[in-house]
């Protein structure tokens, strides 16, 4: 996958609604952490993790809500993994689901590691930020072990009775305080961030995982991960024949299939010199001369395959391509196209017409 020490925008979800619950103009604080002010309706673009730390530590300053974070993080969720949720949703156990869950993190974001251990037939599930010094984690850490709650308790179910949880902080505020949103006293100034629960329930599976689906999205995620800046272009062209004979390829749909924002894979294609659209291009003007060669299909039927809202607007871009208009480009080759089959449905009589 393009490498990158950023974050998704989705570890932002639901922030205008939690702002609002503390009266906050969410986003008088992503302009104060110079977060772009419609991040949220960028789900899958790239942020800064240094800046979403900030930020967090802003918002806990300005609400004199010293559990701002953690808060945030229950309240968010599992929504801020995105379509990578499926995948842990749809694992054969909690144990391989946290496994994928380290597997993957980093194409959710490089702002953090997170492992998943066994001690003393305990399991760790644990986070660690890669932050720069001098950038607070406090908050940051704080939404992880948020997030880490519910992603196990959705695992876990009924099960879901751990055992501790961690900081390697000191506290913000009350025992109570943090129990109340935990559900028990965490230990402070700890070697690790994480939660701790027994290791049996990793063996346990997940009732309504569906392995087809599980499948389809390890594939298409090892993909991603493997993709480098160089085979990016490639691999939008490739995305696009398979595309555009389903109907119109834009921009929006190629990002998104690649969990992508619409911004970041332009902004890749830029750095290799091409763009979508001239991509889109070449890709329909090899996509039309092997049409015209192989098969004997109508110039609408072709037009359409190839994304086109009419034949006109294909005939004019056959001519910028090659200087003639796609019938005579296929006289010129001797391709003859084949006959209209005749209707085999008798006339209706003459007053039915």
């Amino acid at each position: 996958m393009v490498t990158t020490d950023l974050t998704r925008a989705s570890s932002l979800a639901r922030f205008d609604e939690f702002c609002a619950k503390y009266d906050l103009d969410y986003r008088a604080m992503l302009r104060e952490a110079r977060l772009p002010e419609d991040v949220l309706d960028h789900p899958e673009s790239l942020i800064s993790y240094a800046r979403l730390a900030t930020l967090l530590e802003n918002c806990a300053n300005r609400s004199e809500h010293p559990l701002f974070g953690l808060e945030y993080g229950i309240f968010q969720g599992t929504t801020i993994f995105g379509r990578l949720l499926y995948l842990f949703k749809n694992a054969q156990t909690v144990g391989d689901s946290l496994n994928e869950l380290m597997q993957y993190f980093h194409l959710h974001s490089a702002g953090g590691l997170v492992t998943a251990t066994i001690e003393d037939k305990m399991a760790i599930l644990s986070y660690e930020p890669l932050l720069s010094e001098g950038v607070a984690s406090k908050q940051a850490v704080e939404l992880a072990i948020g997030v880490g709650k519910a992603l196990l308790k959705m695992l876990l179910g009924t099960q879901w009775r751990p055992s501790g949880v961690h900081f390697r902080h000191g506290p913000s505020s009350s025992p109570q305080a943090y129990s109340r949103l935990l559900g028990l006293p965490p230990q402070f100034d700890s070697t690790i961030n994480g939660w701790v629960f027994e290791a049996r329930l990793l063996n346990l599976p997940l009732s309504d995982s569906d392995p087809k689906l599980h499948a389809l999205m390890r594939e298409h995620l090892e993909k991603m991960d493997e993709l480098s800046v160089q085979e990016l272009p490639a691999y939008v062209q490739h995305l696009m024949k398979n595309f555009l004979p389903n109907g119109r390829v834009t921009i929006d749909l190629v990002a998104d299939y690649m969990l992508l924002s619409s911004r970041s894979l332009q902004r890749y294609l830029t750095e290799e010199g091409t763009s979508f659209q001239k991509l889109l291009d070449e890709t329909r003007k090899s996509m039309a001369e092997r049409y015209l060669q192989e098969s004997g299909i109508s110039l609408t039927q072709l037009s359409g395959i190839l994304g086109y809202s009419d034949l006109a607007a294909f005939s004019r871009a056959f001519q910028r391509w090659y200087g003639v208009s796609p019938r005579q480009w296929r006289k010129d080759q001797g391709i003859q196209p084949s006959p209209r089959l005749l209707s085999m449905r008798k006339k209706a009589p003459g007053w039915l017409r």
